[in-house]
């Protein structure tokens, strides 16, 4: 739930909850990415879905928090407030993914080791705006928006929707919104099934552009359309029906293999479209069976952003290895996998608690 929604109002601990086991399970994805050969037989296939039920919790928070609140609040402050949000750990993953930068040089980057310092440093700084790199700067060598920090392009994307949405979307009326969801559903659909899945949106070029608004535009405003006409009934165990529900689809093998690849768009089409806001309406309706549960759902909710912008820096030191070590396979690199995703939360732990609160304090006192 973002940080500067209004106190009154009633908080979604179960939604916060998914967002991190969401976020745990991105990160067994990239670890198990590089060990396969392909889209079709990546262990945690399904794992980058993850990405679009972040944007369609995003859009389900921003107009929860903020659609009651344009009486008295100005386009320019809740700029302020989402860059507030966002830029502080955007500028820490990038600086990780910087110092780490030289030290993956390895076979499957020969890129790295001609990259004078002054290019690395100006990539550097275009990633602390967010903005895309051209590709006469990919430095990397794997054509990303984001070279030093791969999954900042989620990032760009989630702040076009959050200005559409200040700029002209949030006047929509239900039935415009429901209109614009209904165009965007059925464009995502169709490159799903026509693609075979909706991987992509990571580089600065026309057909990877287009993926990534597909699948922005509609996860963002469902998530925005559900949080003004749904009311949440409670649900019992919400946050174990929920949880299950997320990981069958992430961990979901790849589905119709290279013959059929139709069958596995329609999958993916089916649950960003339809699973994915029931998920989010059954974990609104929901509350913690107990203390331990609800306290479980804070960690895993304050942890989810952190640990999404500060594992890939580490995860390029692992796929350099796997590179490094042709053939590996997941019973020698289980071992490392786990040493990553445990380092992950705990860089992610300490980055909230000793970086990304008190450098959003003391924006809040600067930005006003």
């Amino acid at each position: 739930m973002d940080n500067n929604t209004l106190s009154t109002k009633p908080h979604y601990p179960i939604l916060d909850g998914l967002r991190g086991v969401a976020a745990i399970i991105v990160v067994t994805f990239h670890l198990t990415e590089p060990l396969g050969t392909g889209h079709l037989d990546i262990i945690v296939n399904h794992g980058y879905l993850a990405v679009d039920f972040f944007f369609l919790l995003s859009g389900f928070v921003i107009g929860y928090a903020y659609d009651g609140r344009w009486n008295k609040m100005t386009i320019g402050q809740f700029v302020k407030r989402r860059v507030e949000r966002l830029q502080p750990l955007v500028v820490l993953g990038m600086t990780l993914g910087a110092i780490g930068f030289y030290y993956t040089d390895s076979a499957i980057w020969p890129l790295i080791h001609t990259v004078p310092l002054w290019k690395m440093l100006l990539v550097l700084l275009i990633g602390y705006t967010i903005l895309p790199v051209p590709l006469s700067m990919d430095i990397r060598g794997w054509q990303e928006m984001h070279p030093l920090n791969s999954v900042g392009w989620s990032l760009f994307f989630e702040y076009i929707a959050n200005i559409l949405y200040a700029v002209w979307i949030r006047k929509f009326s239900k039935t415009a919104l429901t209109i614009l969801v209904v165009i965007a559903a059925v464009a995502l659909a169709q490159l799903a099934i026509t693609n075979g899945d909706v991987s992509g949106g990571w580089t600065l070029n026309a057909e990877q552009v287009r993926v990534g608004i597909t699948r922005t535009i509609y996860p963002f405003f469902a998530g925005l359309l559900l949080s003004r006409i749904a009311k949440p009934v409670r649900i019992k165990n919400a946050f174990l029906w929920c949880t299950v529900l997320i990981a069958a689809i992430l961990y979901m093998p790849r589905i119709g293999g290279a013959e059929h690849l139709w069958m596995n768009g329609l999958f993916e089409a089916f649950c960003i479209i339809i699973m994915f806001p029931l998920i989010v309406y059954m974990g609104a309706g929901g509350v913690p069976n107990s203390q331990a549960e609800g306290r479980i759902c804070k960690f895993l909710g304050d942890l989810s952003y952190p640990l999404y912008l500060v594992h890939y820096p580490m995860v390029y030191f692992y796929v350099a290895w796997i590179s490094n070590n042709k053939g590996t396979t997941i019973v020698q690199a289980w071992p490392y996998a786990l040493a990553i995703l445990v380092g992950a939360i705990a860089l992610a732990y300490a980055s909230l608690k000793w970086y990304d609160e008190p450098v959003r304090k003391w924006l809040r006192k600067k930005l006003g």
